[in-house]
């Protein structure tokens, strides 16, 4: 099993260290393959005053000293096309934004690059239709490309997930992954974001049990003081559990 996993943004070096020491300790526990996830800026945010970043080229050497201290591959979000070639010198992973599923100048720029692109499912997208941007992450190179849902906005404040994506979304892409925080989040909530983190490990059980390839999960040592996605991110003493209950229910299926 793939998990990726991390906190949302790089606050400080502290708390990526931490948190990187304990996902490469549970990782050797329970032997899935880790990808470390941090975003290196963030660039959708709900309020003008959200906290954004402590500076591109800071942030991006930090997740280099993940990767080279902790020897694990390192993924991040870009945002536009002019970020891809700074990114792509720090991680191995690149990541497009569910919000930009579609931009296609994007989409083709990372894929340039040769390194595996995760585009994450638009929550106003259909599974088909994310076929369209596969295509378009493929075209100059050929990259690997991952598709993750995310869930889908139903109503104004709230997302559902629809795990018949999953199979769907495998007969169109190299590797699907199930976000299982994102997803549990309450959009337009107010300043931020809202969530609900109790339903995490549902989600997390449900997409190994489809068949998913991986799952994603924002991880933090203290959600409640996180600079961003406080109200979804998992408290990461909490990952081990569901972890192995995940493993499980794919031991079970084998």
């Amino acid at each position: 099993m793939i998990l990726i996993a991390g906190p949302c943004v790089v606050e400080n070096e502290k708390m990526i260290f931490e948190i990187a020491e304990k996902l490469c300790k549970l990782q050797e526990k329970q032997g899935f393959q880790l990808i470390f996830k941090a975003s290196y800026k963030k660039a959708n945010r709900s309020s003008l005053n959200s906290f954004t970043g402590i500076g591109d080229e800071k942030a991006l050497q930090i997740l280099e000293k993940v990767k080279k201290n902790f020897h694990i591959p390192v993924l991040t979000d870009v945002h536009d096309k002019t970020e891809v070639a700074l990114a792509s010198q720090y991680v191995d992973y690149l990541q497009i934004p569910a919000f930009l599923c579609r931009q296609t100048e994007l989409l083709i720029e990372a894929g340039k690059t040769g390194k595996t692109v995760n585009v994450k499912k638009g929550q106003w997208m259909s599974a088909e239709s994310m076929s369209l941007a596969v295509e378009k992450t493929k075209s100059p190179a050929n990259a690997e490309v991952w598709l993750t849902e995310r869930g889908t906005i139903f109503g104004y404040n709230d997302l559902v997930v629809d795990f018949t994506s999953v199979p769907k979304m495998k007969k169109i892409c190299d590797k699907v992954i199930v976000d299982c925080t994102h997803s549990v989040q309450k959009p337009n909530a107010g300043l931020t974001t809202g969530g609900d983190p109790s339903m995490i490990e549902t989600i997390a059980k449900a997409a190994v049990a489809v068949g998913a390839d991986g799952l994603f999960l924002e991880v933090h040592p203290n959600p409640e003081k996180a600079m961003s996605d406080a109200a979804s991110m998992l408290q990461i003493d909490k990952l081990e559990n569901i972890i192995s209950k995940c493993l499980l229910i794919i031991n079970a299926l084998k």
